[in-house]
């Protein structure tokens, strides 16, 4: 092997840099540590250009230090020659070589302590290290394996709970409950009766016994209860055998004080009320169990939550009754709501007209006084301070009924306890409060339910179909529209973004539905559409999305168009039924979420605020084979579930909507994809 010549010192002085610059790249390619000393072999190259020995030079510029070893540590003195042609000939294994030992080396703590006692003592690495090495290894292994065993068990734990346990979250199901009584709505009620945050199903049920004698016209054989279904699945959680029917369910009655539970951190167990023709019963709504019954003589309505009235910090009821005396019409009856208890006597009213019960509806003023809305075809209000006193007759008043409204107090007359707030020629069909999402089975007892319902204006529908909105502030009408043949509750939400809710109404006239939505800051109709009549009497629905509008929901039958001739619309059999949604982002689309010749009974909405979600929940009656009742079906579909495989219709261009009138069916799946609703 030929030596390499050497080089003048000039030349070397010259390449200083050169060699500087190419060494300390060579550093940072094999990841060499900095310059520590220049006993340890270091590379530092002007130190190395001044050195009077050229081949040293030479041997130092190739044979930079490895793992920690000297110059000497493999090959002795004299050995500059064949040590530089090695290292030409061999740089790509070395390097592989060098990049395995220090993957090897490190995890270890000694590694620098072997450089330095390797380039001092020349010795090798077989001959430094070695035990400590090996024990460094374990317990790096160690410090691995108890690193890794926890991640991966997190990680299978997540997999199996993502992946593995079934999820609860069923957007349909369905489930069969008795008998369908004819067209008859049996009671609803929501609430989360198992404690998992879900809204449950209370309804009544009513089924036919198996006995083989024929059914009295006293109904003897008849079986009544009370079932709680889970909200999401459809599945029975309890059911209670009541022995009259049971024409309302109510939920969230507060039978403890609730500084009870805030001192003892814990949740007041569910309560709901059953009532009866002649009785109030309140049952433990997670278990069904009796907490306690009255007699209430012939009830005739819903209870209504009021505020306390004997100082156990528990809200009392107040209801509804026919009368025990012949000359009177009607009865309000307060009731306590820790016992059932009544609360000193029944208060009578002689009303002049005579129609549909209203109410009794519970309102509070501005002022914070307390009054109750009522009447038979009219809507008449006393003050519930007065109610109190004349069923106890006790002259010091609870402090929830110290007040009085001016305003209210000026439409009494003299030497009158009731103020006449409607009473037309004809008489009044219905009256509900102007807030959006409240329906006839969304009408619970808890303070949440009572301070949203009890602080709007009112929405009054007489029998001629004249719809109006009554001012809560000063008991005068805002506006009036006349419709005709409505035959359901309005349903109430947001159309347009002004902050009022808005009327949907239904008007049903010669095999013709027509639907209307009417503002309600204005009383002029903003959508309107004509179906074929779906042949039942259903209130529509409404859902609050949390861009602020609402979605309606109705049932009709195929789209009409607008330019049709005929007065008279025949229906073939059987009657096809539809659910349908509107958005009133797309006025002119409509979508299809279901079809059925089931007769829809009743309907309400579920929210579901985890998922964004609301559920519809419906009662059919479903004909059956022979001359029996049909069977009463309860169904609940997931509201954007359905969404992704509803079917668009699409109205006539002249329907009364403002808007982008032929949305394209890529920003219609985009809108219905994103929508997500709140409560």
């Amino acid at each position: 092997m030929i030596p390499c010549s050497p080089q003048p010192r000039s030349v070397l002085r010259k390449q200083a840099p050169l060699l500087s610059s190419m060494a300390a790249a060579l550093s940072r390619a094999l990841k060499l540590p900095g310059k520590k000393s220049s006993e340890l072999g270091e590379y530092d190259p002007l130190t190395q250009a001044d050195s009077e020995d050229d081949s040293e030079e030479d041997d130092l510029v190739l044979n930079y230090p490895r793992n920690g070893l000297g110059r000497g540590s493999c090959l002795g003195p004299g050995a500059t020659d064949s040590r530089g042609s090695r290292t030409r000939l061999g740089e790509e294994e070395e390097l592989e070589e060098e990049e395995e030992e220090e993957e090897r080396g490190r995890g270890r703590g000694m590694g620098t302590g072997l450089r330095q006692d390797g380039a001092g003592g020349g010795a090798g690495p077989g001959q430094v290290g070695d035990p400590e090495g090996k024990k460094a290894r374990v317990r790096g292994a160690i410090r691995t394996a108890a690193f890794l065993l926890p991640l991966a068990c997190a990680t299978l734990i997540v997999l199996l709970c993502a992946f593995l346990v079934p999820c609860r979250h069923h957007p349909q199901w369905e489930t069969q409950l008795g008998d369908a009584g004819g067209v008859t709505s049996p009671p609803l009620a929501l609430w989360d009766v198992d404690g998992d945050g879900k809204e449950d199903l209370l309804i009544a049920v009513t089924k036919i016994s198996n006995s083989s004698q024929p059914i009295s016209s006293l109904g003897t054989s008849k079986e009544y209860s009370v079932v709680a279904l889970h909200g999401v699945s459809g599945e029975m959680i309890w059911s209670r055998s009541v022995k009259e029917p049971v024409f309302s369910i109510q939920c969230g009655l507060q039978t403890v004080a609730a500084e009870d539970f805030v001192a003892q951190r814990e949740n007041p167990p569910p309560v709901c009320l059953l009532i009866t023709p002649s009785c109030l019963t309140a049952i433990n709504a997670s278990s069904g169990k009796k907490l306690w019954k009255v007699r209430a003589g012939e009830v005739e309505s819903r209870a209504v939550a009021v505020p306390n009235l004997q100082g156990d910090a528990v809200p009392d009821l107040l209801i509804a009754a026919l009368p025990a005396d012949q000359n009177s019409d009607l009865s309000l009856v307060l009731h306590s709501g820790l016992d059932g208890s009544l609360i000193g006597q029944p208060v009578n009213f002689t009303l002049t007209a005579q129609g549909k019960l209203i109410g009794p509806l519970l309102h509070e003023t501005a002022a914070g006084a307390y009054y109750i809305l009522f009447g038979l075809g009219t809507v008449e209000a006393i003050s519930l301070r007065d109610i109190y006193r004349k069923a106890t007759g006790r002259i010091p008043l609870p402090p929830s009924l110290s007040l009085r409204d001016p305003l209210w107090e000026k439409q009494r007359k003299t030497n009158q306890s009731i103020l006449h707030i409607y009473s037309g020629s004809e008489p009044a069909e219905y009256l509900l409060p102007l807030v959006a999402g409240v329906c006839n089975n969304h009408n619970n007892l808890d303070p949440r339910s009572n301070r949203n319902s009890s602080r709007s204006d009112w929405v009054l529908l007489n029998s001629n179909s004249r719809i109006s909105i009554i001012r809560e502030r000063d008991t005068h009408n805002a506006w009036t529209v006349n419709s005709s043949a409505i035959h359901s509750r309005p349903a109430v939400g947001h159309f347009n973004d002004d902050g009022v809710p808005d009327l949907l109404i239904q008007q049903s006239a010669n095999g013709v539905r027509k639907v209307q939505i009417i503002d309600g800051a204005r009383g002029v109709c903003v959508w309107e559409a004509e179906f074929v009549c779906p042949r039942l009497v259903l209130e529509g629905s409404s859902i609050l999305t949390t861009g602020g509008q609402s979605v309606f929901l109705f049932w009709a039958g195929d789209p009409l168009p607008p330019s049709r001739n005929a007065t008279k619309v025949s229906t073939s059999e059987p009657v096809l039924r539809r659910l349908f949604l509107l958005h009133p982002a797309y006025p002119t689309i409509l979508q299809q979420l279901i079809s059925t010749t089931d007769t829809a009974l009743t309907a309400t909405v579920s929210y579901q605020e985890v998922h964004k979600d609301a559920s519809y929940v419906v009662v059919l009656s479903r004909p059956v084979s022979g001359l029996g009742l049909g069977a009463q079906v309860v169904k609940s579909l997931s509201v954007r579930a359905s969404l992704t495989s509803a079917l668009t219709v699409r109205l006539g261009q002249d329907s009364k909507a403002s808007g982008p009138l032929t949305p394209t069916a890529f920003q219609i799946n985009k809108l219905f994809k994103q929508l997500s609703f709140r409560q």
